[in-house]
């Protein structure tokens, strides 16, 4: 308990530190956010520093690579990959930032990029045993082999964007994967036998808290794709690694809810040329109704963090 504690403090203080910095040099760099035209509710937050993903994965990473060395493959394996998320998003926000528009890199650059990553990743699990998949309310679990690379790429994509599309209210995406990330590491602790990416989990959700003092409404700062593609680099790679991507539905339910809500908004659009959502993602939708940004993210996480506990209940005993 003490050492969990001193990993959330931690991370939680070197990323209040590295976000309060990173502000004001990211206002004098004009990195500021260009805001979608359609998004009315949203017209008044243009300009507000972007990229500020850098802050919290630089801290939690630091923090996490200080408690825990580097002797666990699995933990640089998934600092890697977040890693590698991270330049991706970062070189979309920098090419937004030039052009001065909403568009980074072209679809399929974006994919190509995020392909190439969780290839690696999935690859690395079949090469190192990390084959196994629990089954979420159960202590069961069962060996998928070299199946695991087909299904584990489509895991990071699928994380990954979720959590990308997931970024769209002020506090939205950093509040539910703050909640994730402590619900993992919670998880991965109670089943044993990876401490270094239950301490990473810990380190992402205490420096997310911090991020969390700037980025709920009114915004000062905002992820940007640094932030959101590492966010789903680190969450994917955590489950992964640790067997638990079956978890992500339920644990990270908020995050499939806004890519189910896209798919499902083009395809009827296609089919009917009408919209079953005002607006999609769906967070977009509620706002539209006229539920204010904070009621979204409270409802948000407060799912979140009942399903988090819900699939820590097995090993509550």
């Amino acid at each position: 308990m003490r050492r969990i504690l001193i990993l959330l403090l931690a991370s939680f203080f070197v990323s209040l530190a590295l976000c309060a910095a990173e502000i004001p040099l990211l206002r004098r760099l004009n990195a500021g956010q260009n805001i979608l035209r359609y998004v009315k509710e949203h017209a008044d937050k243009g300009g507000t520093p972007s990229m500020g993903g850098l802050g919290f994965v630089l801290a939690a990473s630091a923090v996490a690579l200080c408690a825990e060395g580097t002797a666990d493959r699995r933990f640089c394996a998934a600092l890697a990959v977040g890693g590698a998320y991270l330049l991706v998003g970062l070189l979309d926000d920098l090419i937004k930032k030039r052009r001065r528009d909403n568009l980074g890199l072209k679809a399929y650059q974006k994919i190509c990029f995020q392909l190439a990553a969780a290839f690696i990743a999935a690859l690395f699990c079949c090469l190192n045993g990390l084959t196994v998949f629990r089954v979420p309310f159960t202590r069961l679990a069962f060996d998928l082999g070299w199946w695991t690379l087909p299904l584990g790429v489509f895991v990071f994509l699928a994380t990954v964007n979720s959590v990308n599309l997931t970024d769209g209210l002020d506090g939205l995406a950093g509040s539910v994967s703050a909640l994730y990330f402590l619900s993992f590491a919670l998880l991965i602790l109670l089943q044993g036998g990876a401490d270094a990416l239950s301490a990473l989990c810990f380190c992402l959700a205490g420096a997310l808290f911090a991020y969390l003092i700037f980025n709920t409404n009114r915004a000062s700062v905002f992820m940007g794709d640094t932030g959101s593609l590492s966010l789903g680099g680190f969450a994917a790679a955590a489950a992964l690694f640790s067997g638990n991507a079956l978890m992500i539905p339920v644990v990270g339910g908020m995050f499939v809810l806004s890519s189910i809500s896209v798919i499902l908004q083009v395809i009827y659009y296609k089919k009917t040329g009408r919209r079953i959502f005002l607006m999609a993602p769906v967070h977009h939708h509620f706002q539209e109704k006229g539920y204010t940004e904070a009621k979204i993210v409270f409802a948000y996480s407060a799912f979140t963090a009942v399903a988090g506990a819900a699939v820590l209940l097995p090993f509550a005993a």
